[in-house]
């Protein structure tokens, strides 16, 4: 799922309307959790909320989605509170009732872009004193309707967003699981704040430990450990970057798992190692973790993630390792114990955090490429460097925000292209894409522009290619364009020790409705140099062409190959296909 910001958020010209709940505060006060008090203390604010959005797959009565809307409000506690501050500055948190009220139809001036619009009122609506603080749109066209729903952070994290949206779906009976069970009352994030409270207390090292960490970062929590310019609110300066595609982040992972450490790690690494280059500093910030300690607020909607901070100066993969294991246990306390000393959180302009979502281990999933669901971010000023990380099953992006200066332009963009090279050169060169074959080794990697001319020499070199395979190499590097722009299809090269082609096949993932909707893999032009034939390599082409369908959600191989070539005949055979079809083909 894409982190973008709303000012990046690409909408189409409609009909934005929102929907108006009645709310009444009931005067029961709730208990306010650490996190959230430092949240809200901050005032009536804009751009302290943060959205989701995606594209209903169908056409929804207004009367039917506000209808969801409330079953979804009354379902999550927190969604049913609202804080308020009295004459003396205290805050309160008390429960309200939510019921049916209207829509309205928000207006969208003239210049006016639709992501201003929705900025506009989401910052009137989703303050943290509001009451309610959230709120939920829907931008019609005549082909299209998207819900956007955004509330105030001090009520929800990213996780939550994913809950709501899955409970809004399922509401509406558009849910794409197999049973939709009436939601039921999910634990209240109440309950979790008050039980935070009577936790046990961190131990002396934990205390020693987060003593040590700020020390070193100025008795402050960490800060960007290169110059942002003024130390001052600025206007930001928002990054999205898809950083690895789905092929790309499968070889980055297979060699975090040779390593024997996380994903999560080995890009800790990643930026171990980046940090040391180009600030002579280890990597110290804010990581934030969940705090959803028991299974039981899997399904829950709240502010459940807690800071803790990292340090980490050795890159290796056990050392970070090591790093995230502490950082995890840092942030397995009650913080504002922990904090006590500093007076709270002590934060300074500067600050650099780092928050990393990995949606594929979720117990909580939603189709989120087909529903083009989006995070979506507030616009602020800032003075301090905020990275988050997504990893789902379209590739590992990352959303990063820092105080739109020369010095953070220089600095914060230079880290992150830095970064980002190293993590796809350290994927380029990982063991996902390693066949070993006795003392031999070849890489199978996604072909570039530039391995098209072996590519075709290696198609022609036989009697049925040299007769139907051309000369012209531009006629070639157009058709790579085309299969380059589609993620379903990689054409992948085999490079031996010494960087040279000696391989080549295309694989293509097919979606179909028969074989009860089986997705296949499906395999053409498999070619091995002559000199490699008969060693191996073919076989492990295809049993790695196997794991890369498999790891698609491909249940079936297909591939077509000449009468004539009966000896690729017997090969395939020997790998266990069947010549189950007959194949036919006609000139267009």
């Amino acid at each position: 799922m894409r982190l973008t910001n709303v000012a990046q958020l690409r909408l189409p010209f409609g009909k934005l309307r929102g929907y108006d709940v009645s709310a009444t505060r009931t005067g029961v006060e709730l208990p306010i959790s650490f996190d959230q008090r430092r949240h809200v203390s901050l005032g009536q604010r804009p751009g302290s909320w943060m959205a989701i959005s995606f594209r209903l797959p169908a056409k929804v009565e207004l009367d039917d989605l506000a209808n969801a809307w409330l079953e979804v409000i009354n379902r999550h506690g927190t969604l049913l509170s609202a804080f308020s501050q009295d004459a003396h500055g205290e805050l309160h948190l008390e429960e309200i009732t939510v019921g049916p009220g209207s829509w309205v139809q928000h207006p969208v001036a003239t210049g006016q872009s639709m992501n201003d619009a929705l900025r506009d009122v989401f910052d009137q609506f989703c303050a943290p004193l509001n009451t309610p603080s959230h709120r939920l749109c829907l931008l019609e066209t005549a082909l299209e309707s998207t819900v956007v729903i955004a509330s105030d952070h001090s009520h929800v994290d990213m996780w939550s967003m994913l809950v709501i949206a899955r409970d809004l779906l399922r509401a509406l009976g558009l849910s794409d699981e197999e049973e939709n069970p009436q939601p039921l009352q999910a634990a209240s994030f109440t309950e979790h704040t008050r039980e935070l409270v009577n936790r046990e207390r961190a131990p002396r090292e934990v205390h020693q430990r987060w003593a040590e960490v700020l020390g070193a970062s100025g008795s402050v929590m960490p800060r960007f450990p290169l110059p942002l310019g003024e130390p001052v609110p600025h206007a930001e300066r928002v990054e999205v970057r898809d950083v690895l595609d789905v092929d790309d982040s499968a070889a980055f992972a297979a060699q975090a798992k040779e390593d024997s450490v996380s994903t999560l790690t080995a890009v800790i690494s990643a930026m171990t190692a980046v940090t040391q280059e180009l600030a002579q500093a280890p990597l110290r910030a804010v990581f934030p973790v969940h705090s959803r300690y028991d299974h039981r607020w899997d399904d829950s909607v709240g502010w459940f993630i807690t800071n803790s901070v990292i340090e980490s100066a050795d890159p290796t993969p056990s050392a970070c390792a090591a790093a995230v294991k502490e950082a995890v246990k840092l942030g397995s306390w009650p913080l504002e114990e922990i904090l006590e000393p500093w007076g709270g959180m002590p934060e300074e302009p500067g600050m650099f955090a780092i928050s990393w979502l990995d949606l594929r281990r979720l117990p909580v999933r939603v189709d989120s490429i087909g529903l083009e669901a989006q995070y979506i971010g507030a616009s602020i000023r800032t003075d301090g460097v905020m990275l988050w990380f997504i990893l789902d099953d379209a590739g590992l992006h990352l959303r990063c925000r820092y105080p739109d200066t020369p010095e953070g332009r220089e600095h914060v963009g230079g880290w992150l292209d830095a970064l980002i090279l190293k993590l796809r050169s350290q994927a380029r060169a990982s063991v996902g894409g390693l066949l070993r074959l006795g003392e031999r080794q070849y890489r199978v990697q996604r072909a570039e522009r530039s391995d098209v001319p072996a590519i075709v020499a290696l198609l022609s070199d036989d009697e049925l290619g040299a007769s139907r395979e051309g000369q012209e190499i531009t006629t070639y590097e157009r058709a790579f364009d085309k299969i380059s722009r589609d993620s379903t299809h990689y054409l992948a090269v085999v490079r031996d020790q010494e960087d040279t082609v000696v391989g080549t096949m295309q694989l293509s993932i097919i979606p179909g409705l028969s074989r009860q909707g089986t997705t296949r893999l499906q395999i053409e032009g498999v070619r091995v140099a002559a000199s490699e034939r008969s060693h191996g390599v073919g076989r492990a082409m295809l049993e790695w062409a196997h794991a890369h369908g498999r790891a698609r959600g491909a249940l079936l191989a297909q591939l077509t190959t000449d009468t004539s070539r009966l000896r690729a005949h017997e090969f395939y055979e020997r790998l266990g296909y069947e010549k189950s079809h007959v194949g036919l083909k006609l000139q267009l």
